[in-house]
């Protein structure tokens, strides 16, 4: 059966950071993945790090920072400084024995349309990541089209995607050309909402259809974790945050169940 991750989120409410390691702990999950942010929080992401790794968790991969993204595709002193930043970024992981990054390519509804000068700039990112062996996971967020772009115009095998399920349900409206990513899927951000919004619900909790999802994982070669990116919020008021990663975790194994079965369309 197929791994179980679960990100280490510092939007849980109610919880502080330390809680929602252990908790992730106590529920059995022996994989996670973190948030690389450069944000200021209480408990610093480094620290965060060594104690994930404290309590023996394998963390398989960094989500790294947005903030200023749609700057990438501009021609700005700002965008210049996302190259840099995103390779220090990159070079940490890779000191810290984190095998793969995943980045956003746009924040927000709008952004400026995909172009060569934030390609550029991409190739230079990614072409750093492959010299240090780390994978680059790009993911689907709030616009299509740009996954496309990156991945038909960079020729790299360092290079894929992270394909976002909440993200897909509620901004792409389940619409998504998955062959064009086969071989590619590197990471899974696996969540649910009722396409109100992105919710970051446990799956099965929202209206996502997972069958014919896992189905397009399954027939496009995705062959990692089981990887949720879940959030302890007022949708689960009623539930202690230890009860909440242990529903986590097992709907994690009903995913790996039916990774492992034959769909039937």
């Amino acid at each position: 059966m197929r791994d179980i991750a679960v990100v280490v989120s510092n939007d849980n409410k109610n919880a502080s950071i330390i809680d929602t390691i252990d908790a992730i702990k106590k529920a059995g999950f022996k994989n996670v993945f973190i948030q690389w942010y450069n944000i200021e929080w209480s408990t610093s992401q480094e620290e965060q790090l060594k104690y994930i790794r404290k309590q023996n968790l394998n963390v398989i991969f960094a989500h790294l920072g947005f903030q200023n993204i749609n700057e990438l595709w501009m021609d700005t002193e700002e965008g210049n400084k996302l190259v840099d930043r995103y390779k220090n970024d990159i070079r940490v992981c890779k000191e810290n024995n984190i095998p793969m990054v995943v980045m956003h390519l746009t924040a927000k509804s709008i952004a400026p349309k995909y172009n060569e000068i934030g390609l550029k700039r991409l190739k230079e990112i990614v072409d750093y990541a492959q010299s240090l062996d780390v994978k680059v996971a790009f993911e689907n967020t709030k616009i299509k089209g740009y996954l496309e772009y990156v991945i038909e115009n960079i020729d790299n095998e360092n290079v894929g995607i992270c394909f976002d399920s909440g993200h897909y349900h509620v901004h792409f409206k389940d619409e998504l050309d998955f062959s064009k990513f086969k071989n590619r899927i590197f990471a899974i951000h696996l969540h649910d909402n009722d396409q109100s919004a992105d919710l970051h619900l446990i799956p099965f909790d929202g209206t996502l259809n997972w069958e014919k999802l896992v189905k397009d994982l399954k027939e496009n070669n995705y062959n990692g974790p089981i990887t949720m990116e879940v959030v302890y919020s007022d949708n689960y008021s009623n539930m202690e945050i230890e009860d909440f990663y242990k529903k986590g975790y097992e709907i994690g194994k009903k995913l790996a169940v039916m990774f492992e079965e034959d769909i039937v369309s």
